[in-house]
């Protein structure tokens, strides 16, 4: 049996959901981090969280926080897990993961690996996050590569980008499984019917893009998803489907960018209404003669209204609305949150991870995988007959046709 199926055994026997949190990791660590832990035990009692990192400063900042009583109480609901060493945000995974054995992401997935916590939320150093958590608690079987999935709301209805950062070198038949667990994601935890699979490209026509979107393309359609086909980067905004399916390189450019343009048109919208109402509030006048904003009531009347879908425009751009991104296709639960979190993202994070161990996403995700693979493999062996009963001359014409394409396959 494997440490990582032991430790989702031993999690499953705990009567109350455990997190482990690593309190050091992210730009506003402890702190926020701790803050974001306590505001989750409070609105969850039955929650327990592993605050693990330095303890000196996690238990400084449980005291800033106000949480009462003896936080390593051994029935309480945050417990304090010492670890003396930080990977930092620009460190190389590799190097802080061999030189920092006692580092927070790695005591905090030992907790999960042993069975003392159901999963893991770090806010930490992605590269460090992914690394370790594939070490400590091994892909599924069946599962190749693991992908980080982002959800972000196009309208109303949330989308899910697929892999985000994790996979910078993918194949196609790590394209086809994460169109697997994009999918299991999106409708168990997402709660989205039948979810539409997209395949991002530079063309909506499936001849269009390199090599590996023309393979994976293949494989999709031949697949049992819901896939809808290529999907062009703008057309990804406009809810044509449900997952988008991406190499982690592509992905983590495309998460980024999104990200810087939303706040930059944020910024400008809330530059021009501001700019407005100053006008607005200068050509002004009461009855009595008065100037100003004051001296006429519908103008701050609109700046509330307005401000209201300002907010509202702000939680379906920000990515706290979501907490963090789940690892998908691990022995363990995984939440991969954003470096710039504040409490309340962290709040949201770990709300998402104690959904995800409430599923048994990992059980369907290995059964899907299975199926779409099985299927692969039948269509591979039904191509490799159709070609041994070739005439010769048709083969050779075959070979010489793809051939330079065939010798560059890995």
């Amino acid at each position: 049996m494997s440490a990582g199926s032991s430790g989702a055994e031993n999690g499953s026997r705990e009567s109350s959901p455990a997190i482990a949190v690593d309190a050091m990791g992210g730009d506003h660590a402890p702190g926020e981090i701790v803050r974001g832990a306590v505001n989750a035990v409070r609105e969850h009692p039955d929650l327990i969280v592993h605050l693990v990192g330095r303890e000196d400063e996690v238990r400084a900042a449980l005291a800033e926080a106000g949480y009462p009583g003896d936080a390593n109480a051994s029935e309480g609901t945050i417990r304090v897990v010492a670890a003396k060493d930080v990977v930092g945000m620009g460190e190389s995974p590799v190097t802080a993961l061999r030189q920092k054995k006692d580092s927070s992401i790695l005591r905090a997935l030992k907790l999960v690996r042993s069975g003392d916590a159901s999963a893991f939320v770090s806010a930490g150093n992605t590269g460090a996050c992914v690394a370790a958590s594939t070490l400590a608690l091994r892909t599924l079987p069946e599962v190749k590569k693991a992908g980080i999935a982002v959800a972000f709301y196009v309208g109303s209805q949330p989308v899910v980008l697929l892999d985000a950062g994790a996979n910078v070198e993918a194949r196609p038949d790590h394209l086809l499984q994460y169109g697997v667990m994009g999918s299991l994601y999106a409708s168990e935890i997402l709660g989205i019917e039948n979810p539409r699979v997209g395949l991002l490209n530079v063309g909506e026509e499936d001849a269009k893009g390199h090599r590996l979107a023309k393979e994976t393309n293949e494989l999709f359609q031949a697949s049992t998803l819901n896939f809808y086909g290529n999907v062009e980067g703008r057309e990804m905004y406009r809810g044509v489907c449900d997952v988008v399916v991406c190499d982690g390189f592509t992905g983590n450019v495309v998460l980024k960018v999104s990200e810087g343009i939303a706040e930059q048109l944020l910024r400008m919208f809330k530059d021009g209404l501001k700019d407005l109402f100053g006008e607005l509030a200068g050509m002004a006048t009461s009855p009595d003669g008065g100037s100003g904003e004051s001296a006429h009531p519908l103008l701050e009347t609109g700046r509330g209204l307005i401000k209201k879908t300002l907010l509202g425009m702000q939680e379906r751009l920000d990515y706290a609305e979501f907490g963090g991104a789940p690892l998908l296709g691990l022995n363990g639960s995984v939440i991969i949150a954003h470096g710039r979190s504040d409490a309340r993202a962290i709040s949201n994070a770990i709300r998402a991870a104690r959904r995800m161990t409430a599923v048994d996403i990992g059980g369907r995700i290995v059964e899907n995988v299975r199926v779409v693979e099985n299927i692969r493999e039948m269509e591979s062996d039904s191509g490799s007959t159709e070609r041994e009963e070739e005439p010769d001359s048709e083969r050779a014409a075959s070979a010489g046709r793809g051939g330079n394409l065939g010798g560059r396959r890995e």
